[in-house]
């Protein structure tokens, strides 16, 4: 195998870096940002598609999931084509289909079929996403000026699901639901046109066949995992959830198998195995997983308990914004004076810090409780994002660098799902049983029907479509709403409490120390340059 690069492909007066590459960078995180902003525009619109559709909480979970799903569902697959058959033809396909998915999404005539175009979203992104990154790796040098690349595209990329919320709620204050889903069109339209010009094509790009049989087992094998995750907690959900779990691992053992016997791997498990790659990989997921289920559990908070508007709960998250590009050079200057090990734990401290602030979150809370709270937990992700995107890619062979950016989309799509569909599904348990309770202790328990009382447990939005159809019982019924979503998020935010402390654990007890962690980068890179492509002999590096 001979890495793809054309004559063509622009030099730059500056080895390390492309022509044009602050252009060229620009690009890039502009095209990753139009898919930060599909994901946060569904959180701050739940409500209102709630009350549009009077959906139940796991309709609604599966709404705000769609869009990651689909991404996390994909991203391994179509990272490798990238790498085969071209990254910047790929990145402007998805922003075209981004196009396409967006207009679904606004007109979705019914919830179904807005999870349906949630998905495809999500797909479209999957395009995307993962070649922004592999293309920074590429086309900078691995160096100070890589990381530093990392770092912006890190943290400009999660802010957007910030501004994206901002702008959203601004929308839905003036338009209807469906808008919030056509604020991606412009940024999609403007990077297409950017990606066109500026980017190069066919760089350092790899000529091995695709595993097309792997990339369909890693699709179906994480759309279970993520689908039985958001049902197995869900009220009358639990046997469907359970089923799909049970296909999740049957489905990821024979991709494992399959990826261990092929010769051309869609996901190179000798890899894989490095410390330097599984560590961050794991650790990433949980941290960035995290954010996203905060983001969304929080959003429902926002508007449900304390009564802000939409234009107000996505202004409320604009600390978590400010922490990210706050720390986002620090975070670069962290991990390269002190390593990944130590940077991780600072990101996750602070994450913990603002899981716990969650948790003394009421009815009556006060915003700067709130915003300090979204503050903390976006500067501890600005500090994790970074060593984890960066040790990925230095520890994999650039041939195969879409396999580390998928696997770095993989901890925030993958991350994302699985932590929101988690606390999605324990909010909505939470929020049931606490109804349940609730209904059973009131004096007019006998006279409910079971068809009201599935309405009161399905969710906050459900909960007010029955308040209103029984005006005489209003004021219970929002008070009941009220307190089960409030004991319902503080579940949630409990489980989230406890992922950070078990994440922070793993970075502690098996991620090096930053001597060991140079040594075992340029061993990779003296085993990869020994190593033809084409050679099935691998020697895993000693004590990591």
């Amino acid at each position: 195998m001979t890495d793809a690069v054309p004559p063509s492909a622009p030099a730059s007066p500056d080895a390390d870096t492309p022509r044009r590459a602050p252009l060229v960078l620009a690009a890039l995180i502009l095209a990753a940002l139009v898919c930060n902003i599909n994901l946060a525009a569904a959180n701050i619109a739940l409500p209102d598609i709630g009350d549009a559709f009077g959906a139940g909480q796991t309709s609604l979970n599966l709404v705000a999931l769609g869009c990651s799903l689909g991404l996390a569902m994909s991203v391994l697959y179509l990272g490798a084509l990238a790498d085969r058959y071209g990254r910047k033809q790929l990145l402007m396909l998805g922003l075209a289909l981004t196009l396409v998915a967006s207009l679904f999404s606004a007109f979705a005539p019914s919830v179904e079929l807005l999870i349906v175009a949630r998905i495809f979203t999500g797909i479209a992104a999957g395009m995307a996403y993962p070649t922004t990154l592999s293309l920074i790796t590429a086309l900078w040098a691995n160096g100070p000026k890589r990381t530093g690349a990392i770092a912006l595209w890190s943290s400009v990329s999660a802010m957007a699901t910030v501004v994206g919320s901002v702008l959203a709620g601004l929308l839905l204050q003036i338009f209807w639901w469906g808008s919030a889903f056509l604020l991606a069109l412009p940024f999609a339209a403007v990077a297409l046109v950017l990606v066109v010009i500026l980017v190069p094509a066919h760089v350092k790009e790899s000529s091995d066949p695709v595993d097309h049989r792997g990339g369909v087992l890693a699709t179906l094998a994480i759309a279970a995992l993520v689908l039985g995750i958001s049902m197995v907690f869900a009220p009358g959900q639990v046997l469907t959830g359970a089923v799909l779990l049970v296909a999740a691992l049957v489905l990821l053992v024979l991709f494992g198998w399959r990826q261990a016997v092929t010769k051309h791997p869609l996901y190179d498990l000798r890899v894989a195995r490095r410390r330097l790659f599984w560590v961050p990989a794991a650790a990433g997921t949980i941290v960035f997983g995290s954010l996203m289920g905060a983001m969304f559990v929080g959003q429902q908070f926002l508007q449900n308990i304390l009564g802000y508007n939409t234009l107000a709960a996505g202004l409320a998250v604009v600390p978590a914004a400010l922490g990210l590009l706050a720390i986002a050079p620090i975070s670069a200057r962290l991990v390269t004076s002190h390593g990944s090990r130590v940077t991780m734990l600072v990101g996750y401290a602070l994450v913990f810090v603002g899981f716990v602030t969650m948790l003394f979150w009421r009815e009556q809370t006060p915003y700067p409780l709130i915003g300090f709270g979204f503050l903390v937990i976006g500067a501890g992700a600005a500090f994790a994002m970074t060593p984890a995107s960066r040790a990925l890619t230095e520890s994999t062979p650039v041939r195969r660098v879409g396999m580390a950016s998928a696997t770095s989309d993989l901890q925030r799509d993958l991350g994302g799902s699985i932590m929101q569909a988690l606390l999605g599904a324990i909010l909505a348990s939470g929020f049931a049983a606490a109804f349940a309770r609730s209904i059973a202790a009131s004096s007019e328990a006998s006279q409910i029907s079971d068809s009201v009382t599935r309405a009161l447990q399905a969710s906050f939005a459900s909960a007010l479509h029955v308040a209103d159809q029984y005006p005489q019982y209003k004021t219970e019924i929002l008070a009941a709403a009220s307190h089960s979503l409030v004991s319902g998020a503080l579940a949630a935010y409990l489980v989230g409490a406890i992922a950070i402390a078990l994440g922070a654990c793993l970075v502690a007890f098996f991620l090096p120390p930053h001597a060991r962690e140079r040594e075992l980068v340029a061993q990779y890179e003296m085993q990869d340059a020994s190593v033809t492509p084409d050679s099935r002999d691998f020697v895993a590096p000693k004590r990591g």
